[in-house]
């Protein structure tokens, strides 16, 4: 195949899709950990068959369990992105953040975590040392203690440097209850900032892209976010951090669980230029693109005002924004109500349109 043929079948955007759904596949892809509708097939088909249980069946960023009289929230996560270190972060600011967001949004104070490592053969010490690092710097800043943890190593060409795990348990508070079956029509829909910048970041060195400006990961934890909102009232209906799959995905997911439409004033949807022009030079949605952190918050409408005042006095909070609302109508659909004044279906993405960006 020529150099020219090469070039013209890495630029047809057939090459960018995610293959058919999972009962169409006898392999996996890519698309399996994008966090969309592959993603869900493989935890309905193949995980949740296996295992089974009620808590499992939560599907939740965390499980939440009761034990010993107290209420705890347990979370675990892989990160495997690709380059491990982008500006605003790391793999290991990754590990920690993206844990403790999931038991964030069960409104749990994370306490503890483990942290696994996986390390091909020949990686340089030092770049295991700066990712370590950068893993304790972040749970020392989230106020959560690495209690345990494990090491691999795998034959050089079978791996990509460093994997990380982390798993994470914390205390719920008592009278919180997160989770989307206890969204209703009339709650508004609340996101606490611009979307789209940590997956356009990690693109951007990845393929050493320039856009005139330098993007950052917007890579932190959200636990004091999560408690100043709780501060206003505990009576919050459900929180999601739009990671895989981006805010598309969460909104599709929770409107599923709860049997809800949602409608989102596209115009209102905070998206920096920076981040739009990238998309646009990439032919990306910045819906679809993944953000590590942000959350997206459900709320009963007479505590919207309020607690959209308290998340803006919060460093990560100020550009927080009403998106939304639900509704009755096109229960499990999100649509989006254009700047032209129409209307267009969020529909849950298939796969991921950039993978490994955690």
């Amino acid at each position: 195949m020529s150099e020219t043929t090469d070039l013209t079948a890495s630029l047809d955007p057939a090459a960018w899709t995610c293959p058919a759904p999972l009962s169409e596949q006898s392999r996996v892809v890519m698309g399996h950990g994008g966090g969309g509708m592959l993603s869900a097939e493989l935890v309905r088909d193949v995980f949740a068959p296996a295992y089974g249980g009620a808590v499992l069946a939560q599907a939740g960023d965390a499980a939440q369990l009761a034990l010993g009289g107290v209420r705890l929230a347990f979370s675990t996560d892989s990160f495997v992105v690709r380059p491990l270190f982008f500006p605003g972060g790391s793999i290991g600011d990754l590990a920690v953040n993206g844990t403790v967001n999931d038991l964030a949004m069960s409104g749990a104070r994370a306490a503890y975590l483990s942290c696994g490592f996986i390390l091909e053969e020949g990686v340089g010490l030092e770049t295991v040392s700066r990712v370590a690092e950068a893993l304790g710097a972040a749970a020392r800043a989230a106020g959560v203690e690495v209690a345990t943890g494990d090491t691999k190593v795998v034959e050089a060409g079978h791996g990509d440097g460093v994997y990380v795990n982390t798993a994470g348990i914390g205390l719920i508070p008592a009278g919180v209850d997160l989770r989307p079956q206890r969204v209703v029509p009339g709650d508004v829909v609340i996101v606490s900032g611009a979307i789209g910048v940590h997956g356009v970041a990690i693109m951007s060195v990845r393929e050493g892209l320039e856009f005139g400006v330098e993007i950052e990961s917007d890579c932190a934890a959200l636990g004091g976010l999560v408690d100043t909102m709780l501060a206003v009232t505990p009576d919050l209906h459900v929180l999601r951090d739009p990671t895989r799959g981006g805010l598309a995905a969460a909104l599709n997911e929770i409107a599923a669980a709860s049997g809800t439409g949602v409608v989102i004033r596209e115009r209102e949807v905070p998206v920096p230029p920076a981040v739009a022009n990238a998309c646009a030079v990439l032919g990306l949605d910045p819906m679809y693109v993944a953000n590590e952190g942000k959350l997206v918050a459900f709320v009963p409408r007479e505590h919207a005002d309020a607690v959209l005042d308290a998340m803006r006095t919060h460093p990560l909070g100020t550009e927080a924004r009403i998106i939304g609302e639900v509704v009755e109508d096109h229960p499990g659909m999100v649509v989006a109500r254009t700047g032209l004044g129409g209307t267009r279906v969020v529909d849950l993405p298939v796969g991921e349109q950039l993978p490994r960006i955690c």
